[in-house]
């Protein structure tokens, strides 16, 4: 069906692509051919080495020898264009050799959360058919294998930590280097020319915040435009070096720092793990990377934490930096200036108190960062201002799996902190009805793997995409994301309330590290508090009660004061939306609990269920529509 023009009002066009060093590029494979002819002997990738307790760098020209190896192993495998071939590894050279490999035979990668559920992983790698897997161990595989689901695709899996050479089932298991020695009998004429623009490059599963995960069908012409609209509005050079810590299961990390990287010969790190991403930061000192606001929002609940610490002298020296920060920051971005008293003071002092403020809050991202993209879900704004007044550039980025996955890109100028930037070029974007953003462009994905009712149902009759978020253009079409339509809570009186914005106010207090609001045919709103250990260990000092001891989370008179906080960090709610009960918890959501996605987002359903008890409990007593 071909989309037919635009007749909205509400529409935002943007113009095509401006020329570029990348315009005659039309796969991946292209992309690394070019940086490798290029810059060959500049580094490529930088990996930790715990044997030598050191950064181990590899070169453009070393990286695809690596490449080639894969290549000849897969075709000595037998596998032929079209076929799915699983990763299931964290970042690390062996991951993007995997890939890059995978792509110049014209094979579909299917990237697996490193830290998804066994159950998760065997899930998508029988409904994508994937004839290989390669992963880290056996004791990974055998996870997958206690889930009982059949894989008859299978036919190998290799492991790269491993020496491994058995049979399991019909599946072949074998360590890494004797698979690709297989390989050394074929000739590099025997490999396939590659793949085509139209070919697939990656079924990339959602990681929905409710059912099972549906695999997005991206293709070269999808990714390499996408990556050709991010490099015509942000300049990307072989001097950059990325920091990548977010999972190659995640199409923001996968376009906009691995490939964009590979398409202009920028180095990357991987970073050794999300837990110790502050002293990578210090050690890597990357110019760019990419990131989901949980950890912007770690990083300042611990600068907060430190400040809460230091001298009253040091806290209003703080104040005053972020307050003449904020004000340069608007001027530069074209928004309302709030000036005080001390306005008449910003020329003078502000060069003092960026020296003396806004230089140690950029040194702990290493000092070099020229930005630092966040995306995958919404940034509170209290923290993209603080970031942003300090120097810190936060750029925010708006897209889905679905679209490669950029729609919105934010400049360095005209940075909006609530907003997540104009369309990229040669993407349009409206408003359809309940304010969803629709969007239309080259990024948009071909389809969900074997399911084309799903696939229908995602686009409008007219061919736009529907994206599901409730969306606003009105600020000289910049995208403002409002929430997720599905999301939207719906009271038994019919009042509607928008989650993630009513989250992130209840997180200006700084006692709550994690929030879950719900309300969904219930008579009131009402929360779950995930409290931060070492001011929960203060307030309860404060009050004379074990912070260790269970019972201390429903002491009354300890629930009523953190109602009450509660019900302060929203009071610019109207009354319906203000939480009327609270539940305490200390046990963060997590990952591997199956409590958030991939992207840090709040799996809602499944929190739900976890604490249906406690949810019942904060309702005894009142009727539910």
């Amino acid at each position: 069906m071909q989309p037919s023009a635009p007749t909205e009002e509400n529409t935002t066009n943007v113009t095509t692509c401006a020329p570029c060093p990348l315009k005659t590029l039309h796969t991946i494979p292209e992309m690394l051919r070019r940086t490798v002819r290029v810059h060959s002997e500049r580094e490529a990738f930088r990996q930790f080495d715990y044997q030598e307790n050191a950064w181990i760098s590899t070169s453009w020209h070393d990286f695809y020898e690596g490449v080639m190896r894969w290549r000849r192993a897969f075709h000595a495998m037998g596998l032929k264009a079209g076929d799915r071939v699983a990763m299931l590894l964290t970042n690390s050279l062996d991951a993007v050799t995997f890939d890059q490999a995978a792509l110049a035979n014209a094979l579909v990668p299917v990237p697996l959360h490193a830290i998804d559920t066994p159950g998760s992983s065997a899930y998508i790698l029988r409904d994508s058919g994937s004839r290989f897997l390669v992963t880290t161990s056996r004791a990974r595989w055998n996870a997958i294998r206690a889930t009982g689901e059949a894989l008859p695709d299978l036919r190998e899996v290799v492991f790269t930590n491993e020496l491994v050479d058995a049979l399991d089932g019909t599946t072949l298991l074998s360590g890494v280097e004797a698979w690709l020695a297989r390989g050394n009998r074929v000739a590099d004429n025997e490999l396939c020319a590659g793949p085509g623009a139209d070919d697939l490059a990656g079924f990339v599963y959602t990681s929905g915040t409710t059912g099972r995960p549906k695999g997005v069908m991206l293709t070269h012409r999808n990714l390499v435009s996408n990556v050709k609209q991010i490099s015509s509005v942000f300049t990307v050079t072989e001097k950059d070096l990325f920091l990548s810590f977010l999972p190659f299961s995640h199409t923001f990390e996968r376009t906009v720092a691995h490939y964009v990287s590979v398409a202009h010969g920028s180095a990357m790190a991987f970073a050794r793990s999300v837990a110790n991403i502050e002293n990578d930061l210090t050690d890597v000192k990357p110019t760019l990377m990419c990131s989901v606001p949980r950890v912007y929002e770690r990083i300042y609940q611990k600068l907060q934490l430190d400040l809460s610490k230091r001298s009253e002298e040091k806290r209003r020296l703080f104040d005053w930096a972020l307050e003449v920060g904020w004000r340069r920051f608007c001027r530069e971005n074209d928004l309302p200036v709030v000036e005080s008293e001390r306005s008449g003071l910003d020329e003078t002092v502000a060069k003092m108190l960026d020296e003396e403020v806004g230089a140690e809050v950029r040194a702990l991202f290493g000092g070099r960062l020229r930005a630092t993209f966040a995306g995958g879900a919404s940034l509170n704004y209290t923290v993209a201002k603080f970031f942003c007044a300090m120097g810190v550039s936060v750029q925010q980025v708006y897209g889905l799996t679905e679209t490669s996955p950029i729609v919105s890109f934010t400049s360095a100028l005209k940075n909006h902190p609530n907003c997540v930037g104009l369309p990229v070029p040669g993407t349009e974007v409206r408003i359809g009805e309940n304010d969803e953003l629709q969007v239309r462009g080259p990024q948009v994905m071909k389809g969900y793997w074997g399911k084309p009712a799903e696939t229908r149902a995602a686009f409008t009759e007219d061919g736009w995409f529907r994206t599901g978020d409730q969306a606003d253009l009105t600020d000289g079409g910049r995208v403002r994301i409002k929430g997720r339509i599905k999301e939207i809570i719906v009271t038994s009186t019919g009042e509607k309330i928008a989650p993630v914005d009513l989250e992130f106010a209840l997180q200006e207090d700084h006692l709550f590290a994690q929030v879950f609001v719900l309300g969904e045919n219930r008579p009131f709103v009402s929360a779950l508090v995930v409290v931060e250990p070492e001011r929960w260990r203060a307030l309860c000092d404060e009050m004379q009660l074990d912070p260790e001891d269970p019972a201390t989370l429903t002491n009354r008179a300890m629930t009523r004061l953190v109602v009450k906080r509660v019900r302060a960090a929203a009071k610019d709610f109207p009354s319906y939306g203000i939480p009327r009960a609270v539940a305490i918890l200390r046990e963060p959501f997590t990952v591997e609990e199956g409590l958030l996605t991939p992207t840090m987002k709040l799996r809602r359903a499944a929190i739900a269920k976890r604490y249906a008890h406690e949810i019942d409990a904060l309702y005894a007593g009142h009727k539910s529509a």
